[in-house]
């Protein structure tokens, strides 16, 4: 039975380090983050992925690069030098893959642009990887990390997920699944073609789910749900064509908890598709002429996914806001001590 609640202390940010200091909450907390950390190490160690540290500022910024992206990228200043805090350093897991036959991984903080809601918080922790392959090998490999990071939380995280969430059975699901359900974009769309506000479209060729459909679409499918091939145009310009149909991505979207808390995708292998992706989406290529200049010289088909940390605890501890999931908060345009 649940037994600790959420203090909800993010809505008094100065004394927020206090609450965490005194509450179980966030001693359970601890806990559970430092077997997510200990885990995703033992998973890809036997996988024989590397491990990258890599810096927290680039030029290059990657996820909210699509029309339907919901983020926005954070620009900083260093010593006169206009650059980003990293939105996701998924490029170099990229670059890891050339070092690293076996895929290449991370858990690093993640810097986003946007306010701070239930859903979204400004930093947060991403466990992303890259390995070679393609979008199914990367799929297949995310439901393998989910059932071994649950597995985990069962074997040594027992007791804080059940006085938090007051159950493990969802745990017990996820940890003994087999294959997740899946369903293309415009499958999807004609699954909520009865429901209001389900899709939201910018421009033609350029749609993505909404809030409320995502959560529709997990009600129809038991809570769990891959989203693929979603339009192009909604994604970044780094996710490959689908086969003969450059409208689509071989991209996919793990919904469950409170919506996409998983991303992957698969990425161009030739550099004329790169190209061509980069003139679609009107990005200019001098702005990643690395990045065309290391597919040039070391072509490799590899795909990648990124987890949100926190949307996973989201999710283990059967909570609602994601604001109760940080140690320590930053919220944009606000100075927060410690």
């Amino acid at each position: 039975m649940k037994s600790v609640d959420a203090p909800s202390s993010w809505k008094t940010p100065e004394k927020h380090y206090l609450a965490v200091l005194d509450h179980p909450w966030y001693r359970n907390l601890t806990t559970l983050q430092d077997i997510i950390a200990h885990s995703t190490t033992e998973f890809w160690k036997q996988r024989g992925a590397r491990f990258l540290h890599l810096p927290i500022t680039t030029g290059s910024i990657s996820s909210p690069m699509g029309r339907g992206s919901d983020s926005t990228p954070v620009q900083v200043e260093l010593e006169g030098v206009p650059t980003y805090l990293a939105d996701s350093m998924q490029f170099m897991l990229e670059f890891g893959c050339r070092l690293a036959p076996g895929g290449s991984y991370y858990l690093m903080p993640s810097f986003r642009g946007e306010p701070a809601d239930e859903t979204h918080l400004c930093q947060f922790f991403h466990s992303e990887a890259e390995i070679p392959g393609d979008l199914n090998d990367v799929m297949v490999t995310v439901e393998a990390y989910l059932r071994h990071l649950a597995a985990s939380f069962l074997e040594h995280g027992r007791r804080e997920i059940l006085e938090m969430a007051g159950s493990v059975d969802h745990l017990e699901f996820l940890a003994g699944a087999g294959a997740l359900p899946r369903v293309t974009f415009d499958e999807a769309v004609g699954l909520l073609s009865g429901q209001p506000n389900a899709v939201r479209e910018l421009e033609q060729d350029c749609r993505s789910l909404t809030r409320s459909g995502e959560r529709a679409l997990m009600e129809k499918f038991g809570g769990y749900v891959w989203v693929t091939h979603p339009d192009h145009l909604s994604v970044p310009f780094y996710q490959a064509f689908a086969s003969q149909d450059e409208r689509k991505a071989l991209s996919a979207d793990l919904l469950f908890g409170i919506g996409e808390t998983v991303g992957a995708g698969e990425r161009h292998t030739t550099v004329a598709e790169l190209r061509r992706a980069l003139e679609l989406h009107e990005v200019p290529e001098e702005a990643y002429e690395w990045y065309v200049n290391m597919n040039a010289y070391h072509p490799l088909r590899t795909s990648g996914f990124g987890l949100g940390v926190e949307r996973f605890l989201l999710w283990a501890t059967q909570h609602d806001d994601i604001r109760d999931l940080a140690l320590l908060l930053r919220f944009n345009g606000t100075d927060i001590l410690p």
